[in-house]
């Protein structure tokens, strides 16, 4: 009997957030800070991503250099050049069979609320302020363990990058 071996990579949240938790509003971001979209592409960069159709639907085309899982529980629904899953347990299912390392989970917030009890690290971009949004972040009190912290600013935000996992 051949047995698939199955990976158990790290599952993590990567997100930017403010400090109220708001992360968008009109299925957009508050902020586009150069700074936070290379240290979103230096996590990710070759890896497997998983975010929810309307944040797929918003960025519009599979990141280069990573494998893009899309959640949609609508069955008619198919996107050329990602990986299409139904439900949760598919989500994982599939990220095992393909990354051996680290599962990313890019959003939207729904993903997040519905996934923050199962990921293992949160590599948050916490942005200075609180913004009007319509989408925010579920609560992470239960990550407390800093793994690293450093803070950083540009012309219009200043922000700090977060690496926090549970105790």
């Amino acid at each position: 009997m051949n047995k698939k071996v199955m990976n158990n990579p790290k599952i993590s949240i990567i997100c930017a957030i403010a400090e109220n938790r708001a992360i968008g509003k009109n299925n957009d971001l508050l902020w586009h800070i150069p700074e936070d979209f290379k240290h979103f592409k230096e996590k990710t960069m070759g890896h497997v991503i998983v975010m929810g159709q309307k944040t797929y639907d918003s960025i519009g085309k599979p990141l280069p250099n990573r494998t893009t899982i899309v959640l949609s529980s609508d069955p008619t629904v198919n996107i050329e050049g990602v990986i299409m899953a139904r439900t949760f347990d598919e989500v994982f299912a599939k990220a095992r069979e393909l990354e051996k390392e680290e599962v990313f989970i890019c959003g939207g917030g729904s993903v997040y609320a519905q996934t923050i009890g199962m990921v293992d690290k949160l590599y948050l971009t916490v942005v200075k302020g609180n913004f009007e949004a319509d989408v925010f972040f579920p609560k992470y009190d239960e990550f407390k363990k800093v793994v690293s912290q450093r803070k950083s600013s540009d012309e219009n935000f200043e922000y700090t990058f977060l690496e926090l996992e549970k105790e």
